[in-house]
This record gives structure tokens, C-alpha cells and sequence, in this order.
């Protein structure tokens, strides 16, 4: 694994300097000054949870909207870009419940980076792109912003892989409907390294567009969650695909495998899969609707560990009802519904297999 992971650092190495050097002939678009830009996110929510737990905290598996009984602020950051022909930055600080519950292991100070990266065109066509820093993954259809993903909660799916990584990227359109990526990164969602890990983590992207009408995309991990001494290695992939079906009426698809070594150096591997599927409703210009269906199987507990004869065995409903009056601002609740195979969720200081919660948020770009 060590002369195939030293070759793809050389291969990217050799890749950047030799288009880096062919790009220095196009000397007078350097000469320009980037063009700046601040902007600023807020979402802020009240979910209540129906099998109402002893604390404000809900659930382990859960990384947003995921107080109960609270008016919380999920994610607020503000962000300063720099965009030039040639090169570009950005940065943004972030506070939040998500912050806490999904930065949990990162140093106290980065955990408020929500993002802090810098990037170079490597041509003449400035088609070609190496970015390094903190940026957000490319695996999924949901991110870590709410006003942007067409369910106010996230997917079982989407809040047990990477939101975000730490490495470089190498990023490649070739045209306006196809895109490419290669990461090499820290590791498994961690800005980071895990003590005692020195290999690192792998992530492909290849993306197809056709405007607003079809999106396809097949993202990948290799690599491992454990230090060198119990090395697991863990291989992942991630599909979906997004159409405008009609003018009312869009879908998502989307499907997430992994396979895991059960321990190192084995040739045996534990599973887990996760299948979804969104339908969305323009009901007039300012009012959406959304119902989704998923399932999460993970009987080993590779991602969501519960002791339980049957592991993290869940299927979910959600329906959700948005308000967006502008562009910029989305005001909305959803319903959703989990069951699962065992008992795993707690009510009335007892497990049981199901759970029923109300989120409500209003958020707001600017």
C-alpha cells in the first residue's frame, strides 16, 4: 500500500508543477486584482422531540437540528472570498449546535473552521484547479447548509459521511456539464490526522450536469477511522441522481455503500448500506413541499454502533413544507418518522424501536 500511496503523491506533484509552470506564460492575467466578497449564513430552529428525552440532546446519529425542546442556532458562519481568474480563497467561522455535536473530536479552535482553503488554476484555460485547506466533501447531495438541501433534516445518509474534509484537491472540468476531483485528505471526515494514523485518505468525484435538469455523481473514499496498530481499511462509495422531472415536480435518488476490514489485515469485510429517495413539490413560487423515504442498515455498527442484536437496522419518512419569500431567506417544518429493528431509541427513561420529532427553522443567507 506505502509505493502506491508515495507514486499518486508523486503522480499529483509532478501534475501541478509541469501545469503550473505551462500556466506562468499567461503572465498578464495575474496583474488583476481578486474581487471580494463577505457573506454570512443563520439558521436557527426549534425541534421537538415527541419521545421526549431527558436532556435537551436527542440523538447520537443526528448532527443537525438535534436539540430538543430548545430554540438553538444549528449553523451560523460568516465568510470572506477572494475570486480571481487565477487563483482563489476563503474562509469562514462557524458556531452552532452542528459545530459542537459533529466537530466533537477536532481541536477546540478549528472546530469553529467552517471553511479555510486556497486554490490555483494549473492551465491557460483555468479548467484545472488544485485547492488545499479545509473545503466541503463531495460526497452526497446534502450539505451542512439547510436552505440548500430540499429536506429541512438531513438524510441518515448524509449525517454519517464526510461533511467536510482537510487535504488538497485536484478538480478538473473539462466542460460545463462534467467535473472531476481527486482528494488526497486526513482522513475520514477530520481536519486533523487521528494520532497514530500515517497513511492518508483518498476521495474521487465525477459529476455530470445538464443544467437544472439532471444531475449524476459517483463519489469515493479509501482509507481508514483507526490508528496504524488496528488498521481497518474502509472502501465507500456514494451515488445519486437529481432531476427536474417537470417544472413541479423533481426527484433525488441516492444510494451509499461501505465495506470495512473486521480487522487488520483480514480479508474479511463488514457492510453497510443506505438507500433514499426525495420528491419534491413546487406547490406555487414560494411554497415547497418534500416527502422522503430512506432505510440505513448497519448491523456490524461500522458508522452508528448500538449494541443491539440487529445493529443501526432504521427506515424513515419525512414531510416537510417550506416557505421561501426570497432567495435568500426559507422558512420551514418538517415531520419525520424513524423505526427501527431493535430498540434503540429512548422514551420515558425506556428503549424503544421508534421515533416521531417536529424541526421547524428559519434561515437566512446573506
Amino acid at each position: 500500500m506505502k509505493p502506491i500511496i508515495r507514486l499518486s503523491q508523486i503522480t499529483l506533484y509532478t501534475l501541478f508543477f509541469s501545469q503550473f509552470a505551462s500556466a506562468q506564460y499567461d503572465s498578464s492575467a495575474w496583474i488583476k486584482n481578486p474581487e471580494i466578497s463577505f457573506s454570512g449564513y443563520l439558521d436557527n430552529y426549534f425541534a421537538y422531540d415527541f419521545n421526549k428525552p431527558n436532556t435537551t440532546y436527542r440523538q447520537t446519529f443526528l448532527y443537525n437540528h438535534n436539540r430538543h425542546n430548545a430554540f438553538s442556532l444549528n449553523l451560523g458562519y460568516i465568510k470572506v472570498s477572494a475570486k480571481h481568474q487565477k487563483y482563489r480563497a476563503n474562509i469562514a467561522l462557524q458556531a452552532g449546535t452542528y459545530v459542537n455535536d459533529n466537530y466533537a473530536t477536532e481541536d477546540e479552535t478549528l472546530k469553529h473552521v467552517f471553511e479555510s482553503n486556497a486554490g490555483i488554476s494549473l492551465n491557460k484555460k483555468n479548467n484545472l484547479w488544485l485547492d488545499a485547506g479545509i473545503f466541503g466533501s463531495p460526497i452526497g447531495f446534502e450539505s451542512a447548509i439547510s436552505k440548500d438541501n430540499w429536506t429541512l433534516t438531513r438524510s441518515l445518509l448524509a449525517e454519517n459521511s464526510p461533511y467536510y474534509l482537510s487535504g488538497a484537491k485536484l478538480t478538473y472540468n473539462p466542460n460545463k456539464n462534467w467535473e472531476m476531483a481527486g482528494i488526497i485528505c486526513n482522513g475520514w471526515q477530520r481536519i486533523h490526522k487521528l494520532p497514530g494514523y500515517a497513511m492518508p485518505g483518498f476521495c474521487t468525484q465525477i459529476k455530470y450536469s445538464n443544467t437544472n435538469k439532471l444531475t449524476l455523481n459517483w463519489s469515493t473514499f479509501i482509507g481508514s477511522a483507526y490508528p496504524d496498530s488496528i488498521r481497518r481499511m474502509r472502501y465507500f462509495n456514494n451515488f445519486y441522481m437529481q432531476s427536474q422531472l417537470t417544472k413541479k415536480i423533481g426527484l433525488i435518488a441516492g444510494f451509499d455503500i461501505g465495506i470495512q476490514q473486521i480487522k487488520k489485515g483480514s480479508r474479511e469485510y463488514n457492510t453497510w448500506f443506505s438507500p433514499v429517495l426525495i420528491a419534491r413539490f413546487f406547490v406555487s413560487d414560494k411554497f415547497f413541499t418534500a416527502l422522503r423515504a430512506e432505510y440505513y442498515a448497519d448491523k456490524s455498527g461500522i458508522i452508528i454502533p448500538t449494541n443491539t442484536y440487529n445493529g443501526f437496522k432504521t427506515s424513515g419518512i419525512s414531510l416537510n413544507l417550506d416557505y421561501l419569500p426570497s432567495k435568500n431567506i426559507a422558512c420551514r417544518v418538517e415531520g419525520r418518522w424513524l423505526k427501527s429493528k431493535d430498540n434503540i431509541f429512548t422514551k420515558h427513561n425506556h428503549f424503544v424501536n421508534s421515533n416521531f420529532a417536529l424541526v421547524s427553522s428559519i434561515a437566512v443567507s446573506f
